[in-house]
C-alpha cells in the first residue's frame, strides 16, 4: 500500500520544524554580513513553514509538504554553514560533522 499524505503526517512534520525554528539561535554577530544571511535565511525558513500551515489548513497536503520540507532544507542549510546555533542538535538539524 501506497503511503499518503494525511493530516497527522504534515502535522508531525511541522511540528518537528516548529521545534527547530524554536530551538536554534542566529549566531554572527549583529553588524555582520553573517547576520544578515542568516536573518534572510531564518526568513525564508519562517515564510515557507507559514505556507505548509496555510496549506495543511486548506487541506492541501500534497503542497503543505512541499513548503514544510523547504522550511527545514533553510533551517538544515543554515545549521550546517553556521548561520545557526542549534547546540549541536543532530536529530533536528543536518550538521557537517
Amino acid at each position: 500500500m501506497q503511503d499518503r499524505l494525511t493530516e497527522e503526517k504534515i502535522s508531525k512534520y511541522l511540528d518537528i520544524t516548529k521545534r527547530a525554528l524554536d530551538k536554534l539561535k542566529v549566531s554572527p554577530p549583529a553588524r555582520s554580513f553573517n547576520r544578515k544571511l542568516a536573518e534572510d535565511f531564518l526568513g525564508m525558513a519562517r515564510a515557507y513553514y507559514s505556507d505548509a500551515q496555510h496549506f495543511r489548513d486548506e487541506g492541501d497536503y500534497v503542497n503543505s509538504f512541499a513548503c514544510v520540507n523547504y522550511a527545514h532544507g533553510w533551517l538544515d542549510a543554515g545549521a550546517r554553514i553556521g548561520l545557526f546555533d542549534v547546540g549541536e542538535d543532530d536529530r533536528l538539524f543536518t550538521l557537517y560533522e
